[in-house]
């Protein structure tokens, strides 16, 4: 097989936004057919990869997931290999995680593992949500491809290279998205009685939504709403007819959300009769907290204090969210956060991650699993 290095950098250049990975699928399938296929089954759904590598002596099967969707971003790194899609960028750093998922199924296809493996390549995960819909399909019409636990990595780029980042119980936060559409009546600026204005409307409302968190919310809690874009309007003597907020829910619990969603449609319900309009509100993709068994992140920690080059963190819960909480909502399992020592954050246009995470993590990974 091809280094790892090469490979992630031909990931990189093909970032397909979810359930659209048509290159990627093709290009994962084309380097798991190259490994030994004694001990594979591969299965695809959508645009996704099941692989199933079977143990010499199983007792349990165990599950690794990656992403392998990218993100709507222009790139802006300046590499060689920059995405050749234009508009979309692997910023997340799921062309790493498909990367170090592909050592890790090579080496378990080249020495077989004791117990049963099996490897999920999940579509969709930055959007529309492709965990929910993947176990759906597992449940119904393949509970053989279901594991026993479950585990995942996510790149971080504030921490070196080697950390194992992560902790038991909340890792990341429950995650709606936010879109609403507010219509009211345009006109001509110099006659504003004879219209709606839904730029006022617009901002009314993104002063009331700014209340719900220090208002609403215990403070003993956490919760954000952030609304990151607002269009209205077309030209500057034309009072707007319809206006639009986009933004993101964040909350600790479920319960939160569900009263953070319950004040802004009460919110909303004001606008509609204050400004004599109408509001519509889609909350769009939306994520369970990512929330780590217990006894599975003591193992990732245990092991990485034991692992050559790893450096155990117990790290705190943070606003990130991950639809591999679906799966650890049904499954016992964790995630960690894997170093990847680089200036910008995720979703940077400039994010460009230490490739030496990849071959430090393959072997980590691997040898954890073989652990269980």
């Amino acid at each position: 097989m091809d280094t790892l290095v090469q490979i992630r950098r031909e990931l990189h250049q093909i970032p397909e936004l979810g359930f659209k990975e048509f290159k990627t699928q093709k290009y994962l399938l084309e380097k798991i057919s190259e490994f030994p296929q004694n001990y594979l089954s591969v299965t695809t759904w959508k645009t996704g990869i099941v692989v199933q590598i079977e143990g010499s002596n199983p007792t349990k099967t165990i599950g690794w997931r990656s992403d392998i969707d990218g993100l709507p971003i222009v790139e802006e790194t300046g590499l060689p290999y920059s995405s050749i899609h234009e508009g979309n960028m692997h910023a997340c750093g799921h062309d790493c995680h498909m990367t170090i998922t592909l050592g890790l199924v090579q080496a378990l296809a080249s020495n077989q593992p004791e117990q049963n493996v099996v490897v999920y390549f999940q579509p969709a995960e930055e959007g529309p949500g492709g965990a929910k819909p993947m176990l759906e399909w597992l449940k119904t019409e393949r509970p053989d491809l279901l594991p026993d636990e479950i585990y995942a990595l996510h790149i971080a780029p504030e921490y070196p290279v080697g950390t194992v980042a992560t902790r038991p119980g909340l890792l990341f936060a429950n995650t709606s998205e936010l879109f609403i559409d507010l219509k009211g009546k345009g006109g001509h600026a110099a006659y504003p009685h004879k219209t709606k204005d839904m730029t006022v409307a617009a901002a009314n409302l993104i002063v009331q939504l700014q209340t719900i968190v220090s208002r609403n919310v215990d403070p003993m809690d956490s919760a954000v709403v952030t609304i990151g874009k607002m269009t209205s309007g077309t030209v500057q003597n034309i009072i707007a007819e319809n206006a639009r907020l986009e933004g993101t829910i964040r909350t600790l619990n479920a319960q939160a959300m569900a009263e953070v969603k319950r004040r802004i449609e009460a919110i909303c319900a004001g606008i509609e009769a204050s400004f004599d309009c109408e509001v519509s509100i889609d909350y769009g993709s939306m994520y369970y907290e990512v929330n780590n068994h217990p006894e599975s992140a003591k193992r990732l920690l245990d092991f990485a204090d034991q692992f050559e080059g790893a450096t155990s963190y117990h790290c705190p819960a943070a606003m990130t969210g991950e639809d591999f909480g679906y799966f650890l909502k049904d499954i016992p399992g964790a995630m960690f956060w894997a170093g990847a020592n680089c200036e910008y954050g995720l979703h940077h246009a400039k994010i460009s991650p230490d490739e030496q995470l990849l071959s430090f993590n393959a072997q980590f990974v691997e040898q954890f699993i073989r652990s269980l």
